[in-house]
């Protein structure tokens, strides 16, 4: 009778665990994560996967794919956020497997170096499609699925929307569209109580350096290419001081802190350092302090710019999570 009750206690402590495995399979929150592949976008699927997300993980090509699907609570998906086509099959896949759609990370990214004045439109373009309108094309596409889960979606953004650098306006000037962009779409979408927020990254790892050096060097982001011995040590110049880069971990904090946040922010920033991090502000109020003493019948005063600046903090701390 002993051994006979013993038994029915371990089958039933079985079909229990077997109950609340399931449960907490069904009530995992999915997100999808483009640009997945390597560097921040990587960081990101590895991050959310290991804190309790089960994550889409987008990519291009096969070899990446079938690395992601090595991942645990990682389904890779073929996703060129340039063509709708990938987005509109995408959107077949997820919806397929039945977990809904929580959230969206629109990392997938890209950028070119060249002077504004000598730059081909070919190049501005390029990086404006992919930055701006790839989010653009894969937030419409997922929309009825964030609408129903009352979900979240963000894109990676760049400091460089914040801080110009010679050579960079192509890149800068897509991240700021990428700004409007997301606050716009806030507006829009909190009628349907989806939440929608940007992150802000510094000069973390990433394999985007890379891409930009390729690209100078050969016309193409491409890194599988071969390259001539003078290239090569180009190159791995830059390999070089990418490795001494920061990992992109603060990046994947802040993507995580937007998805769990009882209330999540618009605006995330994940500067690599205390000096970046006073650099942007600094640039903001200098840009601020400009547009203000600029006006001849409405300039504040000092006094008015500090109560204003008190009032944003109290409200800033008021909605902290």
């Amino acid at each position: 009778m002993l051994s006979l009750r013993f038994a029915f206690t371990a089958v039933l402590a079985i079909v229990l665990s077997q109950s609340v495995v399931a449960q907490d399979s069904s009530t995992t929150k999915a997100v999808l994560v483009t640009g997945a592949s390597s560097g921040i976008g990587l960081a990101i699927t590895q991050y959310l996967a290991g804190h309790g997300f089960y994550v889409y993980a987008g990519a291009r090509k096969d070899e990446d794919l079938k690395r992601l699907n090595t991942l645990k609570n990682v389904s890779s998906v073929r996703l060129d956020v340039t063509k709708q086509a990938d987005v509109d099959a995408a959107v077949q896949f997820v919806t397929a497997q039945g977990r809904g759609l929580f959230g969206i990370i629109n990392n997938a990214g890209v950028a070119s170096l060249g002077d504004l004045t000598t730059t081909s439109d070919e190049d501005v373009l390029w990086q404006y499609d992919i930055n701006v309108m790839g989010p653009l094309r894969v937030n419409r596409a997922f929309f009825p699925l964030l609408k129903q889960s009352k979900g979240r979606t963000a894109i990676i953004g760049s400091l460089s929307a914040f801080l110009a650098g010679p050579g960079g306006g192509g890149y800068g000037m897509s991240k700021a569209a990428a700004e409007i962009y997301t606050e716009t779409l806030a507006l829009e979408l909190a009628r349907d109580d989806v939440k929608v927020g940007i992150i802000d990254p510094g000069a973390f790892k990433s394999r985007g350096r890379e891409k930009v050096a390729m690209k100078m060097l050969t016309g193409k982001p491409d890194l599988d290419q071969q390259l001539t011995a003078e290239q090569m040590k180009v190159f791995a110049g830059v390999q070089a001081d990418e490795a001494k880069k920061d990992d992109p971990t603060p990046v994947a904090e802040q993507t995580f802190r937007f998805l769990t946040s009882d209330r999540p922010r618009l605006h995330y920033m994940a500067a690599n350092n205390d000096q970046v991090a006073r650099l942007i502000i600094r640039t903001l109020l200098d840009r601020t302090l400009q547009l203000n003493a600029s006006q001849t019948n409405y300039t504040l005063s000092r006094d008015q710019l500090v109560k204003m600046i008190d009032d944003a903090l109290a409200q800033t701390k008021a909605n902290k999570r």
